[in-house]
């Protein structure tokens, strides 16, 4: 979707005329619920994760911001001039491209090809949001979760801890690891410190 708004050379000056690289370490909160959007991030690298944390601790995760994406509720934020409804950090070493509020607002405004970058985000994560709700309503957990194991594994291996999975699938700790020792009995995974191999 980026690319489209690379080729207006135009387009593209006008993005960085007032922008700004904002460099993430893994693990730093670029907002946190209630925080002012001051701007709106354009992820150049990494990866961001958006997430809801609910009163007893429990964390699910709404969707991730790939590298050419913004992240819609940021996007809403600056364009309605309301707060941030929920978390955001990075997950790996990132590199945002900061646009700030009135700048983007300008670019929204003015430039057809900018407004169907943004549509097109949110139409993506609407639909990601549709599936979320979905599976967490209507899906059973264990199927969730292996669905998960075959999504996020690289070459059969995943290397997250038990309540990573569990807050990316909203349910607890518990719940994912005994899952987890059912998979294993099957025969389906192998459970080690850190990470899980698929069989």
């Amino acid at each position: 979707m980026l690319e489209s708004i690379l080729k207006d050379t135009q387009l593209t000056k006008e993005i960085n005329r007032n922008s700004s690289i904002l460099h993430l370490q893994a693990g730093t909160m670029v907002y946190t619920e209630g925080d002012p959007c001051k701007g709106v991030g354009l992820l150049i690298s990494g990866l961001l994760r958006v997430y809801k944390v609910g009163q007893s601790g429990r964390e699910i995760t709404l969707y991730e911001v790939a590298p050419g994406q913004a992240c819609i509720l940021n996007v809403f934020c600056v364009l309605l001039g309301k707060n941030y409804p929920a978390n955001a950090e990075s997950i790996e070493d990132s590199e945002l491209l900061i646009i700030p509020d009135v700048s983007f607002k300008t670019l929204f405004r003015e430039h057809e090809r900018f407004r169907q970058y943004i549509y097109d985000l949110i139409s993506d994560r609407l639909l990601i949001m549709m599936e979320l709700i979905d599976e967490v309503a209507f899906g059973r957990m264990d199927q969730r979760l292996w669905e998960y194991l075959e999504e996020k594994s690289s070459n059969g291996i995943l290397r997250k801890t038990h309540q990573e999975i569990a807050n990316d699938l909203g349910t607890s700790r518990e719940v994912v690891s005994r899952l987890l020792k059912d998979f294993e009995r099957k025969g389906l995974v192998q459970l080690s410190r850190g990470s899980i191999r698929l069989l």
